[in-house]
């Protein structure tokens, strides 16, 4: 294993990220740089952070069909080679220089997962370097702050598979509201299945070029319980429309209509969170965090409150391997490792469920 150790008593590490809950398989590599050392928990200093790779290659179907599981695991198992690669001749590194290898332990698919998890457990051996296990949303929210600086901001995580309001309080992060049902990237890929959009680069981003042409609203059910939310009425509702009355409205006019609705109801609540724990910051992440739509609306809402909203780009919004690297080497500094033995995948790890030691 490469040591921290350098002079001056300052302490670098450099960390392995590999991502493959879904359809993305994201390769990172981060250097972190603790100028006068690994401080304790209670100081909130952060380390210096240097983006050494950040390669990725997504599995994408036919336009009008999903993806399955096995699918994309073998996707998986067929490209991480090819892009550890890639990688490290990005990086210009070799893997002596590795402190740590960390991976997605979840939520996300299954297959996918295993798949990832499987190389990440390979290379630990192979390379007697520690593995560190993390979780997703985790890895989403310490990448968005590290390259936007938001300091405490509340986050809005809306991706393919989750959609959840957090704040951080005592060294977690606090789900403060989520869907009740189906995440909003899902309802997206859905509707982007009926209406044959194609799925390169991604379905939301098709979805939302098609919504910039419409001009029509139609009215569509808007479902905000307390802090929760649920799509699937909407998307069962769209998708009648697109069905059966296709010659009344227009494919523009409808993706416009689902945008704005749903966009609404998470600006709705996540201004609620704002204002319960008396926030001037939001942080959007995850794949849907990329829709200019989306930052506009959330980005008036702060505005109009005397606050500021934090969002990142494609590079970082979407599934990617240096937010799991980001994540990782921050736990790995406070002494965080997984055994061989518990290096194992779940698809239920919720974003509170984990113990965030780098924050005060």
């Amino acid at each position: 294993m490469a040591s921290t150790e350098t002079t001056n008593a300052s302490k670098t590490i450099i960390a392995l990220g590999l991502e493959g809950s879904a359809n993305k398989l994201g390769i990172g590599i981060v250097k972190h740089i603790y100028p006068n050392g690994i401080p304790s928990t209670d100081t909130g200093l952060h380390p210096e952070f240097i983006e050494l790779a950040n390669v990725r290659d997504t599995y994408n179907p036919p336009a009008g069909e999903g993806f399955l599981p096995r699918d994309v695991a073998a996707h998986h198992r067929a490209l991480i080679n090819p892009l550890l690669k890639q990688a490290f001749a990005e990086a210009k590194i070799t893997p002596k220089h590795i402190d740590c290898i960390c991976y997605t332990k979840g939520p996300g698919m299954g297959a996918p997962l295993q798949s990832v998890a499987l190389a990440a457990r390979t290379l630990s051996q192979l390379w007697n370097v520690p593995l560190v296990g993390v979780n997703h949303c985790v890895g989403h929210i310490e990448m968005g702050r590290a390259i936007t600086g938001a300091d405490d901001p509340v986050v809005l995580y809306v991706s393919g598979g989750n959609t959840q309001v957090i704040a951080y309080s005592q060294q977690t992060y606090r789900i403060f509201g989520e869907t009740l049902d189906i995440a909003i990237g899902n309802c997206l890929d859905r509707f982007a299945r009926v209406l044959k959009l194609p799925n390169e680069p991604n379905p939301g981003y098709n979805i939302e070029q098609c919504a910039k042409r419409g001009t029509k609203f139609i009215e569509l059910p808007y479902t905000v319980k307390g802090m929760d939310v649920s799509f699937s009425g909407i998307l069962s509702f769209i998708e009648k429309l697109a069905k059966t009355e296709s010659d009344k409205y227009s494919a523009e006019d409808l993706c416009y209509s689902l945008q704005e609705t749903m966009f609404a109801m998470l600006v709705e609540i996540t201004e609620r969170a704002m204002a319960h724990i008396g926030s001037s910051e939001v942080l959007v992440v995850g794949g849907v965090g990329c829709n200019e739509r989306l930052q506009e609306m959330m980005g008036q809402m702060a505005k109009e409150r005397g606050g500021t909203i934090f969002a990142t780009d494609m590079r970082y919004c979407i599934d990617n391997g240096i937010m799991i690297a980001q994540a990782g080497a921050l736990a790995f500094a406070r002494g965080f490792t997984t055994p061989i033995e518990e290096s194992w995948i779940t698809q239920r790890f919720r974003t509170d469920q984990v113990h965030v030691k780098w924050r005060i």
